[in-house]
């Protein structure tokens, strides 16, 4: 454990209830707290509004540094400008590559999605696929957003499909109606490795013969790959940002550092398929990938 003094961290995510993505993020930052002698406080909620009511909780509380994400940087400006000017320095992770220093973060970790979309769109045209479904589980999540609109500038003939994240019956039923009646699409993508593995349900239940492939990683998934039931998925290595997050606050309080000199420092994206699924299996199944 570091030799500093302690100080107290929060974390604010707009994390779903049931998303275990974000267990993943919560893992990093804890063991990041342990070693940095840190006191880790945690808070989500998917609106926007109410992140920013916990934000200004923990502003409330004094806390030495704020880690946030930005999927819906707007709802987020003025609490973190707030917490500026209470003297609280602000990091933001996995949303917000564009939009963090508007908002006054000194550093950011996280993917930058467009360019994840991309890769993903690249590797689903070396499959010889042209017509994927874009399952985007928040309608207007920047994040999600792009990641679609990345795979779309590859594959011009992308459909995206919005459904209701919070609601795991919802996403199934309206995928498996959405592949009951698609006659183009060859493909579909999640973007959260729980809804693609619902989505391999409605895959069987709509009869279809659809590619799946996916965003992010956990076990299930990593094993899905493995098994050649999912092509692949594009990483963004959860794990980091949380750790990356806690450790940078805490580099900052220890000497004044700031990290990425002005830009995202990007966690991803990072494709995992058949190639190497093997690899990170053990690590997913241990939920840090």
């Amino acid at each position: 454990m570091a030799q500093t003094d302690p100080m107290k961290i929060a974390m604010v995510t707009h994390a779903a209830p049931g998303d275990t993505f974000w267990d993943t993020i919560r893992k990093g930052a804890e063991e990041a707290s342990a070693k940095d002698n840190v006191e880790f406080l945690y808070g989500s909620d998917p609106e926007g509004g109410r992140q920013a009511q916990l934000v200004q909780q923990y502003i409330d509380q004094g806390v030495d540094g704020i880690a946030v994400t930005l999927a819906k940087p707007d709802a987020m400006r003025d609490v973190l400008q707030r917490a500026e000017e209470a003297g609280i320095p602000v990091v933001s992770l996995n949303a917000g590559e564009n939009e963090f220093q508007d908002v006054g973060a000194f550093a950011h970790f996280g993917s930058n999605e467009q360019l994840a979309g991309e890769a993903a769109g690249e590797r689903l045209q070396e499959e010889g696929l042209q017509h994927p479904i874009c399952v985007i589980q928040e309608q207007g999540h920047v994040g999600l957003e792009a990641r679609c609109a990345g795979v779309k500038e590859v594959l011009p003939e992308t459909e995206i499909l919005y459904v209701q994240g919070t609601d795991m019956t919802q996403v199934s039923s309206t995928a498996t109606a959405k592949l009951q009646t698609s006659s183009e699409a060859d493909s579909i993508i999640g973007l959260g490795a729980p809804y693609t593995m619902t989505l391999l349900g409605a895959k069987d239940s709509a009869g279809s013969d659809v590619a799946v492939a996916s965003f992010d990683m956990n076990g299930d998934l990593a094993q899905a790959i493995v098994d050649g039931d999912v092509l692949f998925t594009v990483d963004q290595q959860p794990w980091l940002q949380g750790y990356l997050s806690v450790d940078s606050l805490w580099q900052n309080h220890r000497g004044a550092f700031k990290i990425g000199g002005g830009q995202p420092t990007l966690t991803g994206p990072a494709i995992v398929d058949s190639s190497n699924a093997d690899e990170v299996l053990e690590y997913a199944t241990e939920g840090i990938r």
